[in-house]
């Protein structure tokens, strides 16, 4: 399992669950303006972190995410969507020699990215009625409050992908599903409209190149902030096996059941096991071995059937 380390010429400025945020250690001209996103193994489900972690995690959600982050920047045929990544992890200094920006300590898991004004927003898009979505549908017949028909069963494909965003709470605090009116009130008329709008464009981009390679993101969540013009900027991780669900097309198709049909390539295997053995109250249980094995499997696998 990663932990935070003591990284050269950074300065450790926080934790999430799953990533850890560097400052430049010094003024540098180079690293004005950036900062450093390193993905940790950790594992969270239910806004718990877990124990122990995935071996290599952090190495492959960053190439996963650095992978779609170049097919969001038009690699894909559409058009090009800001991301956080600093124009070059590298740089000719005062000789002219090249050195790495990013410490040999957390090669391959580590972002140079530039700074934004992070908002508050988790911007989740679903395109079938799964997870905490069916928990309310079942119970009200919608989703984060949106009214969706009746007779919808467990892994539905919805007639349109929707729009259901989070509050994103402190760290030790638990997400909060909130509505389009709720992010207006945090965010203003202008920007919470931007944010829907993109989200859903970028998922059904995502979609697309999904199906072209046997899977199905059936939901998935997204970050922004903003630049020093004001420009809306996607951050964070993106379409990776922590942050959406992606299943087995074919088995999605011929299965019968919602096990059947909703062969994961994600931590989906945690949460299942998490749900079966502990009651969401107090210190979750260690994860065993087998589980923490098959989860680092389903995550090269997803790596190996989007990149191939």
């Amino acid at each position: 399992m990663t932990t935070t380390a003591d990284l050269p010429g950074w300065t450790h400025a926080y934790s999430g669950k799953v990533r850890d945020l560097y400052r430049p250690g010094a003024r540098d001209d180079a690293t004005a303006g950036r900062m450093l996103v390193v993905a940790s193994d950790r594992v969270s489900a239910f806004d718990f972190v877990l124990s122990p972690g995935i071996p290599e995690k952090g190495e492959l959600l960053t190439t996963l995410s650095l992978w779609w982050f170049d097919q969001l920047a038009g690699a894909d045929g559409g058009r090009r969507i800001p991301n956080h990544l600093a124009p070059s992890h590298r740089l000719s200094p005062t000789s002219d020699d090249v050195e790495d920006l990013i410490p040999d300590a957390v090669a391959g898991r580590a972002m140079l990215v530039q700074s934004l004004e992070m908002l508050p927003i988790e911007c989740v898009v679903r395109g079938y009625l799964t997870g905490s979505g069916w928990v309310e549908y079942q119970e009200n017949g919608t989703v984060c409050g949106i009214p969706l028909a009746p007779g919808l069963t467990d892994g539905d494909r919805l007639p349109e992908a929707i729009f259901t965003p989070a509050y994103k709470a402190p760290l030790g605090e638990h997400d909060e599903n909130i509505s389009f009116d709720q992010t207006i009130e945090l965010v203003g008329l202008e920007r919470a409209t931007e944010l829907r709008d993109v989200s859903l464009e970028i998922y059904l981009r995502a979609a697309r190149v999904a199906e072209a390679r046997g899977l199905i993101l059936a939901d998935t969540k997204f970050e922004f902030g903003l630049d020093d013009a004001g420009i809306l900027t996607l951050a964070d991780e993106v379409l990776t096996s922590d942050s959406s669900r992606y299943w087995d097309a074919e088995a999605w198709r011929t299965g019968t059941t919602p096990a059947e049909r909703m062969a994961s390539f994600d931590k989906q295997i945690v949460r299942d096991w998490l749900a079966a053995h502990w009651d969401k109250q107090g210190t979750p249980p260690e994860l065993p071995a087998e589980i923490v094995e098959r989860t680092a499997a389903k995550y090269r696998e997803l790596l190996e059937k989007l990149t191939a």
